[in-house]
């Protein structure tokens, strides 16, 4: 089968496609004729070679995909369209998904749609909910709000009753997250967003869900209600935080969190996948939360849609279309 090689680490550009053999399948997998990959900031990281697979997990980029079984132990899944989260392997012909990981395609659904799911709902519905433990009539502020993981947890937190602020980078994405529900969007190159949710947020906000680290974090703090939470998802502002202020924190009763999925455990994430499917599974077939979709690339065209990515245009996902 043909897959998106990595021969050695640096910008998209070194991205190209090698031949390898069709993985073998395990009894509680499936094999998936891929038909759209999912692309994630994790994989221009991985690209950089700063964030390796987790150990015994496939090299190949990519963490979620949609296609067709072509193999399973039990037969009611040959012939299905999945889609499923994986800890790597996406970015291939032929992809191994576990059975407790898959979810069946809606009828409603195309492949390119499929792809845009498992990872950031299932991201976003962790910070949220899993750890955050978000409440109706709570106030959640979701930095990158435009983003993959920022689009799926404004809706998730609407349809669950929250209020929703996101920061954008341009005023494009402000308009775009407030048609998509969010109750203030604030453009951080034109304001401060503590400023701003000091003044228009009583009380502060419940929750901060944090792709940037480094300084963000003491801004955060600022932002916090009482018994507020902070999740940091990714680092892209920083790994450190200097001069971190713990009376404040300890002031605010507060509590700084960070999470990961791609290396928790097949339990945990199959436990994952049945609370997001028990609680949203219905609205997401339904078509009241959904996946928003930004470009999809051919997957001839993955350095420019990893390229397109790192200079931060999309609003939504990113998708490869295969064929």
């Amino acid at each position: 089968m043909k897959f998106i090689d990595i021969p050695e680490f640096g910008n998209p550009s070194v991205l190209t496609f090698s031949a390898t053999d069709i993985p073998v399948v395990k009894a509680d997998q499936l094999l998936v004729k891929v038909k759209a990959i999912g692309v994630n900031r994790a994989d221009t990281l991985q690209r950089q070679g700063k964030y390796p697979p987790p150990k015994g997990e496939s090299t190949i980029l990519g963490l979620e995909m949609c296609g067709e079984v072509v193999e399973a132990q039990d037969s009611q899944w040959r012939g299905k369209k999945v889609f499923g989260l994986v800890a790597g392997g996406a970015y291939a012909e032929y992809c191994v998904l576990n059975t407790e990981h898959a979810f069946v395609l809606p009828d409603t659904m195309t492949p390119e749609q499929g792809a845009a799911i498992a990872e950031v709902f299932l991201t976003a519905y962790q910070s949220l909910f899993a750890i955050g433990d978000l409440q109706a009539g709570q106030t959640v502020l979701i930095h990158a709000g435009a983003s993959g993981v920022g689009t799926a947890a404004i809706q998730l937190a609407k349809n669950a009753g929250a209020k929703v602020v996101v920061t954008v980078g341009s005023e494009q994405k402000k308009a775009f997250c407030e048609q998509l529900g969010a109750d203030l969007a604030i453009n951080y190159h034109e304001q401060d967003f503590v400023s701003v949710i000091k003044e228009q947020v009583k009380g502060g906000v419940n929750l901060v869900i944090d792709c940037v680290a480094g300084d963000y974090i003491h801004r955060d703090i600022n932002c916090l209600a009482m018994d507020g939470k902070i999740v940091v998802l990714a680092i892209m502002g920083g790994r450190f935080v200097e001069l971190l202020d713990i009376a404040k924190m300890m002031g605010k009763r507060a509590t700084i969190q960070a999470s990961t999925l791609r290396n928790r455990s097949d339990e945990y994430k199959s436990d994952l996948i049945e609370q997001l499917q028990q609680r949203f599974g219905a609205a997401l077939a339904g078509g009241q939360i959904k996946p928003i979709i930004d470009s999809v690339f051919d997957w001839q065209d993955v350095a420019a849609a990893h390229q397109y990515i790192e200079d931060n245009k999309n609003m939504g996902k990113v998708v490869l279309r295969v064929g």
